[in-house]
Parts: structure tokens; sequence; C-alpha cells
């Protein structure tokens, strides 16, 4: 059942991804963990709309996302936000999060991070805010690939975090 209700969930943001205006308040994070490379990377997908929104509220009303008068700092914006609102800690650890940078995909902004220098992971706790601060209904979807075991969540602003073990 848990199963079948995140599909619809995906299949939802999937969908609503080719309109103009959606109902729906989620974005989805892939965690994989590259062991050959010692390396946490991280996609996560929201919608353009939506951060623009709080990009504009928190820091500067005149940002425009995906357009062709980008400021230049909207990607010190986005790494500011996304660090604050996505923390991650490996066995126990906290860990800091590069910003690689981001790509735009019709309506969704992918934002591309990275956890360097990752030996192991035997749990991966995963707090996602992204968006709660703005909106209410927010839901963050959050896909693990860790040591060849895939595992899928639902985080919102009542359950924010959770602990993943993979040993």
């Amino acid at each position: 059942m848990k199963f079948l209700k995140l599909s619809l969930l995906v299949l939802a943001f999937s969908l609503s991804a080719f309109t103009a205006d959606h109902k729906y308040y989620i974005s989805v994070t892939q965690i994989d963990y590259v062991e050959d490379k010692q390396s946490v990377q991280i996609i996560s997908r929201i919608f353009i709309d939506d951060f623009e929104k709080l990009l504009r509220e928190r820091y500067d009303e005149n940002i425009t996302l995906a357009g062709q008068e980008e400021s230049a700092s909207v990607d010190v914006y986005m790494d500011k936000y996304l660090k604050e609102k996505l923390m991650i800690k490996i066995n126990g650890k906290p860990e800091n999060l590069k910003f690689i940078g981001k790509a735009y995909d019709v309506d969704i902004v992918k934002c591309y991070l990275e956890i360097e220098k990752v030996k192991h992971i035997e749990s991966i706790e995963i707090s996602n805010e992204v968006l709660f601060d703005v909106f209410s209904e927010q839901q963050n979807i959050v896909k693990t690939n860790i040591n060849s075991k895939q595992k899928s969540v639902i985080l919102f602003p009542q359950k924010s975090n959770v602990l993943l073990k993979f040993n």
C-alpha cells in the first residue's frame, strides 16, 4: 500500500510537470551512493515556480528562474537555502553538501549536490524541509539507492526526517 501511494504521488508529480499551474506541492530527491567514487550524489527536483516564490520571499523579490535575465546570485541563494533545509548524516556524522549546480527541465529545476569521501554507509539520516516554510501542503519524496538497496520515503512538515539503515 505504501508503495502504491508513493507511486501515485510520483505519477502526479510527473503529470503536473507539464501544466503551468499545479495543485500538488511535492519535490523528489534522489540520493545515490557511488561506492567506487566514494561519493553520495544527490539530485533534488523542485517546481521552478515554487522555488522562485521561496527565493523571492526569502532573498530577493526580483529573482526570476529559468529566464534569460537570471541573476548570478541565484546559485548562491539556492546553495544557501538547500544547505539549510536538506541535511544528511552518514553513520551518525553530519555531512557537508557541495552544491554542484542546477539545470532546468520544462517546469522543474534539478539541483545537483554531492557528499565526497564517503567510504561506506551503514545508516543515513535525511532531513528534507525544502519548501516547508512556504507551503504547508508540501511533501518531499526521498528515494535512495545505497549499497544496491533502494528505499523511498515521503517527508512532510510533521515528519521531516528519517533514519535508513543499510547494514
